[in-house]
């Protein structure tokens, strides 16, 4: 038979056949040894074939292949830095939460997802949530911080999951779409997901006033069908985003912004840093491009974490 993964605990996968029906599966041993760098060889998203075994009373599913990907978002793993870790596969739109504050996200970690995002093929949007929490001036933050993603081509869309702010518009960019909603634990994606369908009623959770830090509502990713005609795959928060398979000279390609300034630059193989006749350096000295950008590329380059916050995209 053949299915999608709906949801994946490390060692269980739970997969939704072509007939409705849901199996509780293991992989096959092989699996296991192949050999691969990922820490889950089989992702929610994937379109796996699968036979039935039956034990007593017990009915359980065998996988044993899976379909070629169109695509999938990966990162380097938390817990084992020399694996990798593919959050979800086969997507068609990446939604990404943003808030200002409560917690803060970097801008780094914007950044990295969105390169993610470009070198594999999957369009990303970035919401920036919890809009009715924030002062003047923190929407001024907001709205400049959109403005900059809007300038590079990305969609940007201010929401309230708890007023319900620009909800239908997220149902209409979602409709007919398999899409993921990834962010920080705390950024209200549970929320998100209980606002757009009621129905499902995902726990949610306060953010710790101690740490300004969510606490992990989703255990598992895992995927939905909705009412009107979309999937969800909701994901664990994720606190920092190791970008992983990437040489140094194409990471600046995933910058949309970089990649058209490239045929400015004397060498084709420039890597924006001290090269002579830099496109790139030459418009950032312009203020044509982000220095927040910039400086996250540097810090991909490098091979250096995530370390500064949403409100760091000037100059300094």
């Amino acid at each position: 038979m053949k299915g999608t993964v709906y949801k994946s605990t490390g060692s269980w996968y739970t997969v939704k056949a072509e007939n409705g029906i849901f199996y509780e599966c293991r992989i096959k041993g092989k699996f296991r040894i192949s050999g691969s760098k990922n820490t889950n060889p089989v992702s929610v998203g994937d379109h796996v074939y699968f036979k039935t075994e039956t034990k007593g009373d017990e009915t359980v599913g065998i996988i044993y292949e899976i379909d070629a990907r169109e695509n999938y978002i990966i990162r380097k793993s938390v817990k084992l830095a020399k694996q990798t870790q593919i959050i979800a596969a086969n997507i068609d739109i990446a939604f990404l939460l943003v808030t200002l504050n409560n917690p803060a996200t970097f801008t780094s970690f914007i950044d990295r997802f969105l390169v993610t995002a470009e070198a594999y093929s999957i369009k990303a949007v970035l919401l920036f949530n919890k809009v009715d929490t924030y002062n003047k001036e923190e929407l001024k933050e907001i709205k400049y911080l959109a403005a900059l993603y809007r300038n590079i081509g990305y969609e940007c869309v201010a929401i309230s999951a708890k007023t319900d702010k620009n909800i239908e518009k997220v149902k209409a960019l979602m409709k007919q779409k398999v899409c993921m909603f990834s962010g920080h634990s705390g950024v209200g994606k549970s929320t998100l997901v209980n606002a757009l369908e009621p129905g499902l009623n995902l726990k949610t959770s306060e953010i710790s006033e101690q740490h300004q830090q969510g606490q992990h509502t989703t255990t598992f990713t895992q995927m939905y069908d909705l009412s009107f005609d979309s999937q969800i795959i909701d994901t664990p928060g994720i606190k920092g985003f190791g970008v992983v398979e990437m040489d140094e000279e194409e990471l600046g390609d995933y910058f949309p912004e970089f990649f058209k300034l490239k045929q400015y630059c004397k060498f084709n193989n420039c890597l924006h840093i001290e090269e002579p006749k830099c496109g790139v350096k030459e418009a950032l000295e312009k203020e044509e491009i982000a220095w927040s950008r910039y400086k996250s590329y540097l810090q991909m380059l490098e091979g250096e974490e995530e370390h500064y916050r949403i409100d760091n995209y000037s100059n300094e």
